[in-house]
């Protein structure tokens, strides 16, 4: 099987509606990009139940800045509509092969489980801690005691 080129009209439909989703943030200049698009080809070839995508980073922007993109090329896998691994940076066959054993092989019940874990935990992070009472502000005016005037150490009596 070939690797599909997904837009963002395509991108979100192709993630949720296909099982494992595996997909290449690529970019025309870059030269990692090109040294890799044979190994992706490979795995597309090796792997027709897994579809194999790729986003222009040029021509998709809006994709780009969604995902987070911190380099090229980067490797997003999906499994049932979740973002499961990402990595930026050049793979070699061994390493793709191995994301993709482990995308196929982990257990989404616990993944699931993990990722409200880390959800909740943020949330509480988040939550609004009740403040202590504080001293009333300080507000400008008229210092306290009796004024003083002249130089330092002047007796003006």
């Amino acid at each position: 099987m070939s690797t599909r080129a997904l837009s963002q009209h395509d991108f979100q439909q192709t993630v949720a509606s296909n099982h494992i989703v595996l997909v290449d943030f690529w970019a025309e200049w870059c030269g990692w990009c090109t040294r890799f698009a044979p190994v992706y080809q490979a795995s597309a070839a090796t792997h027709p139940q897994i579809v194999h995508a790729t986003v222009d980073g040029d021509k998709e922007p809006g994709l780009v800045a969604a995902v987070e993109l911190t380099g090229y090329p980067t490797i997003m896998a999906f499994r049932e509509g979740l973002p499961v691994y990402k990595h930026a940076g050049f793979l070699t066959a061994a390493q793709l092969e191995d994301v993709v054993q482990q995308v196929m092989w982990m257990d989404m019940d616990e993944f699931r489980r993990q990722a409200a874990e880390q959800l909740q935990q943020q949330a509480q992070r988040q939550a609004p801690v009740e403040a202590a009472p504080s001293a009333p502000a300080h507000r400008a005016g008229p210092a306290g005691g009796p004024p003083q005037y002249g130089w330092p150490g002047l007796r003006t009596s």
